[in-house]
């Protein structure tokens, strides 16, 4: 399967393992010391290309992710679970220990950011997450998790939540059928 976009990745391993998942050119940050160089080539292969900014599911893959998508706006965005990221030891998460298949799937279900011009008539509130259990409660964190999961925007705090479910122009419609799966499967399990 080739890729168009370059994708940029954290550090040399996880080059390594898109690769043997994809025909694909990556950019690699070097962890989250991003330098202007580095951020340079992403613009011009935003221009020329398109990016996908594809990093860890932990801290240092989400700002590099934030850095990245403010410096270059208009950037593709995928996400792996952390089940997907996690070492056979459960001792590393990392794009380097995810399987050929969940970088492919991760790939394929790529998600844009909204351009400024296009505004979603039916924005998902913080009030929305409140009501459906996202924001603020228990069990919050894994419904967040999970409809993260359904949603393709990976997992965050609700403020950031809230923010990609923005940025990615996830309506209400989609939000709250990502609602309904994730009570329907807490409802299975009790």
């Amino acid at each position: 399967m080739k890729i168009q976009e370059c994708i940029v990745v954290e550090g040399k391993d996880d080059t390594t393992a898109v690769k043997r998942a994809l025909e694909a050119d990556t950019i690699e940050t070097n962890g989250s010391a991003i330098g202007e160089s580095v951020l340079k080539r992403i613009a011009l292969a935003q221009e020329r290309r398109g990016v996908i900014i594809f990093t860890d599911p932990d801290v240092p893959g989400e700002r590099i992710r934030r850095i990245v998508s403010r410096e270059v706006p208009g950037c593709k965005h995928a996400f792996l679970t952390k089940e997907n990221a996690l070492s056979a030891k459960k001792d590393n998460l990392g794009i380097e220990n995810a399987s050929v298949e969940a970088i492919r799937n991760a790939i394929l279900k790529v998600r844009e950011e909204t351009v400024s011009t296009i505004k979603n008539k039916h924005p998902v509130t913080r009030q929305d997450l409140i009501d459906a259990g996202m924001m603020g409660g228990q069990g919050s964190q894994h419904r967040r998790e999970r409809a993260g999961e359904i949603l393709n925007i990976g997992y965050a705090n609700a403020k950031q939540f809230l923010k990609r479910l923005v940025m990615f122009n996830v309506g209400r419609d989609e939000f709250a059928k990502a609602v309904k799966e994730v009570l329907e499967e807490e409802n299975t399990r009790d």
